[in-house]
């Protein structure tokens, strides 16, 4: 059976790998789509995603 840590893991290092192919072509999309990506998260979770993020972070969602 497979642990759930290592899906999770497994999934973090392809978005990771994703993120620096985008990143090749222009960081600043990348910078873009991550924020709207996070935003949209943290409606999801009810606005409370960003109390878990860094302060630097957070301020590209308001």
């Amino acid at each position: 059976m497979t642990d759930p840590k290592d899906v999770a893991i497994d999934d973090a290092a392809e978005l990771v790998e994703q993120l620096r192919d985008l990143a090749g072509a222009d960081p600043a999309d990348v910078r873009q789509v991550v924020s709207e990506v996070l935003a949209a998260l943290d409606r999801a979770a009810g606005g409370t995603l960003r109390e878990h993020l860094p302060e630097t972070i957070r301020a590209g969602l308001d």
